[in-house]
């Protein structure tokens, strides 16, 4: 399989020119969501996780929704495939495009979180706890990604989206009854336990496979849809 290094290059960057304000105001969101967290205070910890949980829910479902989605149904799609551009220039196109709109402002606010644990007083042992939601958000984004780019039906796709969006919350309700993770965000240091690196692995793991299977699995079709 041959790739038009250039065409991909100029459609990524295309997106990357029409999302990027929206995106550095996410990231400004989810800054100011850092700050209430750095406070260390019970109810600006609570402020700020929410703040937190929503930026980089709506971040992720930003980056999907408006490159593949709002294209579909604005025809832009099926502008881009009559020009000279192969069903896998495309799907890579569309790959990098949505892990680049979504994983700069997805590290970014990672990196930040994992900083304001180990540099306030907040427990350290929350470092642990914020990779364990993060990893989520990577896989619930993963079955997001490949749902819209699987199906064509605008409501399956909302669906999917917002379907593994909302599971966060009994996602978090399990962490918090695994004692050995919910006991660790207590104490003042970083323990890893076996069910935390279980679950860690898994998540990203199976992100990893479900954006390669995807992206395969378009790579080959005769037409991106």
């Amino acid at each position: 399989m041959t790739l038009n290094i250039p065409v991909i290059r100029l459609l990524v960057a295309k997106d990357w020119q029409l999302f990027q304000k929206q995106l550095a105001v996410l990231v400004l969101a989810g800054i100011v969501a850092l700050c209430f967290l750095g406070l260390a205070k019970p109810w600006a910890f609570y402020v700020g996780s929410l703040m937190l949980l929503i930026v980089l829910v709506s971040a992720a479902c930003f980056s999907i929704s408006t490159s593949l989605m709002n294209e579909r149904k604005e025809h832009t799609l099926a502008f881009v495939m009559s020009l000279p551009v192969s069903p896998a220039d495309f799907t890579v196109s569309k790959l990098i495009g949505n892990l680049l709109t979504f994983g700069v402002p997805f590290t970014v606010l990672l990196g930040g979180a994992l900083a304001v644990v180990v540099l306030t007083p907040l427990p350290d042992g929350l470092l642990v706890y914020s990779l364990l939601i993060f990893a989520y958000i990577l896989f619930a984004y993963a079955v997001s990604l490949a749902a819209v780019m699987s199906v064509t039906s605008e409501g399956w796709a909302t669906f999917a989206m917002v379907g593994t969006m909302v599971m966060i919350n009994p996602y978090i309700m399990g962490l918090a009854q695994i004692p050995d993770i919910n006991d660790g965000t207590r104490v003042d240091a970083v323990v890893w336990t076996t069910p935390a690196v279980a679950i860690l692995s898994t998540l990203v793991l199976l992100s990893v496979a479900i954006i390669g299977g995807a992206t395969a699995y378009h790579a080959r079709k005769p037409a991106f849809y």
